[in-house]
């Protein structure tokens, strides 16, 4: 059972597994120095205290009973908003790594589109990957840039913002597929007639506990988000849902 009480428009959704280091200054962080709004932690069959620090902190918590991966975590996430009437929601990190100063100006994002990306490589920030792993990201922007109609350098990004529209469409057709999220939920939503702007961010490195991947699963899932842009492109064009 979920107490669910919503005092704001915006909600902070934030998957978290096993950070429970970081969690509750994450979410004490967004309080205080985001805009008004309701955090939902989306604990993703943690094994340690990640939901009980949750909720000390303040937030709403649902917890799954296994780990689903962020794309499971996320699409939980959009159902609650969409059952509870949030006008606007925005993916953040448990690890700390978005700075909470930046989620006010990705969700003014919203006002040119329906999907705000807070983008690390877009003229702010000192945020740096090389090698094998930023050329397959330039790819990745080059090409979806293109769907898009407009120019994204970081479409790897987690830190995104969406409207009721969006949420819609996330809640129908969000990968659930583990480490499959970024990249297949981006294109989906473009060929389903949403559009897409990107606003210039800060990256922090992770405020506690332990990355949940190395540059060699960084390369891997680099790997595999060219396998979900394919199979993304392959999908047949839907809309979003109206209730």
């Amino acid at each position: 059972m979920v107490a669910q009480i919503r005092r704001h428009d915006t909600l902070v959704i934030m998957p978290a597994w096993n950070e429970s280091e970081a969690i509750g200054n994450t979410v004490q962080e967004v309080f205080t120095f985001g805009p008004p709004c309701d955090i939902l932690v989306v604990d993703d069959g943690s094994r340690d205290s990640t939901a009980m620090v949750a909720r000390e902190a303040g937030a709403t918590v649902i917890q799954l009973p296994f780990n689903m991966g962020v794309g499971g975590a996320m699409r939980t996430g959009f159902k609650y908003a969409k059952k509870h009437g949030y006008e606007r929601v925005i993916q953040v990190d448990a690890d700390g790594q978005h700075d909470p100063r930046d989620i006010q100006a990705v969700l003014d994002g919203l006002a040119h589109a329906d999907i705000a990306i807070g983008a690390r490589f877009a003229d702010k920030g000192e945020y740096v990957v090389k090698g094998p792993r930023k050329w397959a990201m330039n790819v990745l922007a080059w090409t979806i840039s293109r769907i898009a109609g407009t120019r994204l350098t970081d479409v790897t990004s987690g830190f995104r913002a969406g409207n009721t529209k969006a949420i819609r469409q996330y809640v129908d057709h969000y990968p659930a597929e583990y480490l499959g999220d970024t990249i297949d939920s981006l294109v989906v939503a473009i060929r389903s007639g949403c559009t897409v702007h990107q606003v210039g961010v800060s990256m922090r490195e992770r405020q506690a506990g332990a990355p949940s991947h190395d540059p060699l699963k960084a390369a891997i899932y680099l790997g595999r988000s060219g396998l979900a842009l394919i199979f993304a492109l392959t999908r047949k064009k839907s809309e979003p849902s109206s209730n």
